[in-house]
């Protein structure tokens, strides 16, 4: 073999042989559009806008000290992982007993219906909670007045108003019905994407439906719970559509998430703060998801 062939010859950075100047077009956006903000975004969480000198001003460690020092914010995380944890298990819980159910039986017309349950999905949460804001109006909304009829609220704590004792289950209401169905879909693929080689060896040997769906198809079902999990999570830490339409944060912040918090100080011109509940979010989202991955092994 010849030194020439020997040793890889080397391209210049500019040749069209090279990855790098296809490659650079995207890098430029990526750095614009996301490393810039990203930086930029740190860098404000260490200053204090003055709105009367127009100008940022340095006042580092005061935004991270404030900030997980506040009362509001501190009751506004609690309120995004206790409403977050509850619509995951909900939406996890029958999202996965509806799959079952189109899975296991003929449905007639099942496309049909498999259509529909697409369209929660395509509703805009804006809409969404607009609709909802409606239906669970404390006077004439239908489903306040259904749970009104089955005792399971009060007239006088209504699900929108009063104390706000119920407003989370108004929250957790508009979301598990928008997007259960995506839960839904996604599991159903996996089922019907399943080999059937596991499934056939558990029936010979005796398998009744609780063992085949608890030790056979849900293990087998891990990366797919994986993806609809990890979707959920991030959405639900950054949720804010149905707060703000519904209650805007009330009665008495007992519905602000940390989206919401951060809307308030953007609207009070506290974009330092804005900045910081950013990068806690990120950091947030990126512990769950890291840690949620290293609990149940999950591997992609």
């Amino acid at each position: 073999m010849t030194e020439v062939h020997a040793h890889k010859r080397k391209v210049p950075f500019w040749s069209s042989d090279g990855p790098w100047i296809w490659l650079l077009p995207v890098i430029i956006l990526l750095v614009i559009y996301s490393v810039y903000p990203f930086i930029f975004n740190i860098i404000i969480s260490f200053h204090r806008f003055d709105p009367m000198e127009k100008a940022f001003r340095w006042n580092f460690p005061a935004n991270w000290v404030d900030l997980f020092t506040n009362s509001d914010f501190l009751k506004a995380f609690r309120i995004t992982f206790t409403l977050g944890a509850i619509a995951l298990i909900v939406e996890l819980v029958l999202g996965i007993a509806i799959a079952l159910a189109f899975d296991r039986s003929r449905v007639k017309l099942r496309g049909l219906w498999q259509s529909l349950f697409i369209l929660p999905m395509v509703v805009p949460p804006v809409i969404a909670g607009l609709m909802f804001r409606f239906l669970q109006n404390a006077d004439y909304g239908i489903i306040s007045n259904i749970l009104y009829a089955l005792g399971v609220i009060e007239r006088s704590e209504p699900l929108i108003g009063g104390t706000g004792r119920n407003v989370l289950l108004a929250i957790l209401i508009a979301d598990v019905w928008q997007w259960t169905p995506f839960v839904a879909l996604i599991v159903l693929a996996g089922l019907k994407a399943l080999p059937h080689e596991p499934l056939e060896a558990a029936i010979v040997d005796g398998a009744n439906r609780w063992q085949l769906f608890w030790e056979v198809k849900l293990p087998l079902l891990r990366g797919v719970l994986a993806v609809v999990i990890l979707f959920r999570i991030v959405d639900l830490l950054r949720l804010f559509d149905y707060v703000a339409i519904m209650t805007s944060g009330g009665p008495g912040g007992n519905s602000e998430t940390i989206s919401h918090y951060a809307y308030r100080m953007h609207k009070s011109i506290e974009w330092g703060m804005v900045s910081v509940v950013g990068i806690v979010v990120l950091v947030l989202a990126i512990v769950v998801t890291n840690a949620y991955m290293r609990v149940f092994k999950v591997k992609f």
